[in-house]
């Protein structure tokens, strides 16, 4: 199943008339670090008055609808050899990055599909059990936990609009996650996403 296209979600929060930034502050903004912006959003978000936090959320979900990440999985690990292991590819962390951003703004179910991708490729993948390939896999399966609690999230507060494709996109990722401890079983080695496997089972929708 491919990725939710997020542009379908509607940008359904109430926003406040737009202003403008001033001239100053905009050349700041365009010119500063990536790090500097950072530390000084998180000072804001923690020290602002209340309406600040779900403005910012607001804001960055309706950001996020506007663009999409294209998976191709014959680009996410290179295959092994007899020579070498399965390996990360560059465009894995792009479509981390992405998923990454979705289940953290609160848009968990649209991050999915993403996840699924890559659980997906990695069936018919080979790794040692103390290898680098499996330390990234256990950090994607805490990936795909912290999705699932997003998506709970979601549920609770009243902003899932389709619920039908939102249910799709668990129901595939449930089968991936399936497909992959399968293969895991055929070669014998250690399942990469038991985390991610339990927290669907414990998952109510």
């Amino acid at each position: 199943m491919p990725a939710p296209d997020v542009t379908s979600y509607r940008c359904i929060e109430t926003r406040p008339a737009l202003g403008h930034v001033n001239l100053m502050l905009d050349t700041f903004i365009s010119n500063a670090a990536p790090e500097d912006l950072r530390s000084i959003m998180r000072n804001l978000l923690a020290t602002g008055p209340p309406g600040i936090t779900p403005a910012f959320t607001n804001a960055a979900r309706c950001c996020l609808r506007q663009t999409n990440c294209k998976v191709n999985p014959y680009l996410l690990f290179s295959k092994q050899s007899r020579d070498s292991p399965a390996t990360p590819l560059p465009h894995l962390q792009d479509v981390l990055t992405r998923a990454r951003s979705l289940f953290g703004a609160g848009m968990g179910f649209a991050s999915l599909g993403l996840l699924s991708s890559i659980v997906r490729a990695t069936i018919g993948l080979r790794w040692e059990e103390d290898g680098d390939m499996a330390d990234f896999l256990a950090i994607i399966d805490s990936d795909i936990t912290q999705a699932i609690q997003s998506c709970k999230e979601e549920q609770q507060s009243g902003r899932l609009v389709d619920v039908s494709s939102a249910r799709d996109a668990k129901n595939e990722l449930r089968s991936s996650l399936n497909d992959s401890l399968a293969d895991s079983k055929l070669w014998g080695g250690e399942y990469a996403f038991e985390r991610a496997l339990l927290s669907m089972d414990y998952w109510k929708f």
